[in-house]
C-alpha cells in the first residue's frame, strides 16, 4: 500500500509538472513563464539558466542508466526505482522554473504575421505528440505505476512488455523527443532565453538518445538492430543511418 501510494504521488507530481512545462515554454496560464518579467539580465542570468538546466538534464540522463540503476537499487527498493527516479526529475524540472531568468531580448518575432497560429499549433501538437507516444509503449510504467502494482500483488517487478513498434515509432525511434524538440522550437516570439533553453535542451536531447540507444541495443539485441536499420532517430521519413 505505501509502495502504491508513494509511486501514485510521485506520478501526480509529475502531472502537474508536464502541465506546468507546457504553460511555462508556451508562456500561458502559468505564474511564471521562460519569458517573465525580467529580474536579473546579462551573464549572471544565463549561468543560471545554464546551471539548473545542466543539473537537470545530468539527473535524467545518469539515473536512466542501467549502471546506476544496478548501484541505486542497492538503496532504493526496485519496485519503487522508477518512481524515485520521476519524482527527482520533478523535482529538478521544478527547479527550473523557479530558478529560471528570462533574457527577453527577441531573436524573432512573427507574432503579428499568419506565421504566429502555425507555429503555436505546431507547438501543441509537440506537446501532444509527446504525451501519446508515452501510451505507444507503456505510460504507467515509464512513471513508475506499473511497478509498484505489481509488487504490492507480489507479481515479479522485471516483467517487461515485449518490443513492438506502435504507430509513431513506426516513423521515428524517438517521438517523445522529436515531440519535445517541436514544442521548445515552435514559437511566434523566440526571446534569447527561449532560445538559450530550446538549444540546451537539444543538445541534452541528441546526447540522451545515443545513450538510450546504446542500452537499447545492448537490452534488445539483433531486433533492436534491424529497427535501427529502418526506422529513423527523430527526423521523420529520412533515411537512417544505421
Amino acid at each position: 500500500m505505501l509502495r502504491r501510494s508513494y509511486a501514485l504521488m510521485c506520478y501526480i507530481l509529475f502531472l502537474a509538472s508536464f502541465l506546468y512545462a507546457i504553460g511555462f515554454v508556451g508562456n500561458l496560464l502559468v505564474p511564471k513563464t521562460i519569458d517573465a518579467p525580467v529580474t536579473r539580465t546579462g551573464w549572471p542570468a544565463f549561468l543560471v539558466d545554464a546551471l539548473v538546466l545542466g543539473a537537470f538534464a545530468v539527473q535524467h540522463s545518469v539515473m536512466a542508466r542501467p549502471a546506476f540503476k544496478r548501484w541505486w537499487t542497492r538503496f532504493v527498493a526496485p519496485p519503487i526505482e522508477r518512481s524515485t527516479y520521476v519524482l527527482l526529475s520533478s523535482v529538478l524540472l521544478g527547479l527550473v522554473f523557479v530558478a529560471w531568468r528570462p533574457l527577453p531580448v527577441l531573436v524573432w518575432d512573427v507574432r503579428s504575421t499568419p506565421l504566429a497560429p502555425m507555429l503555436l499549433a505546431l507547438q501543441a501538437l509537440g506537446w501532444l505528440v509527446v504525451l501519446l507516444s508515452t501510451f505507444m509503449i507503456s505510460h504507467f510504467e515509464l512513471f513508475g505505476l506499473t511497478q509498484a502494482w505489481r509488487s504490492a500483488r507480489a507479481q515479479s517487478s522485471q516483467t517487461e512488455a515485449p518490443f513492438i513498434e506502435r504507430f509513431f515509432y513506426r516513423f521515428v525511434r524517438h517521438p517523445i523527443m522529436l515531440g519535445f524538440l517541436v514544442a521548445f522550437w515552435a514559437t511566434p516570439a523566440m526571446s534569447q532565453g527561449h532560445l538559450l533553453f530550446a538549444l540546451l535542451t537539444s543538445g541534452y536531447v541528441l546526447v540522451g538518445v545515443h545513450l538510450e540507444e546504446t542500452d537499447l541495443r545492448a537490452k534488445i539485441g539483433r531486433d533492436y538492430d534491424d529497427y535501427r536499420a529502418r526506422v529513423p532517430m527523430l527526423v521523420p521519413f529520412r533515411r537512417p543511418r544505421g
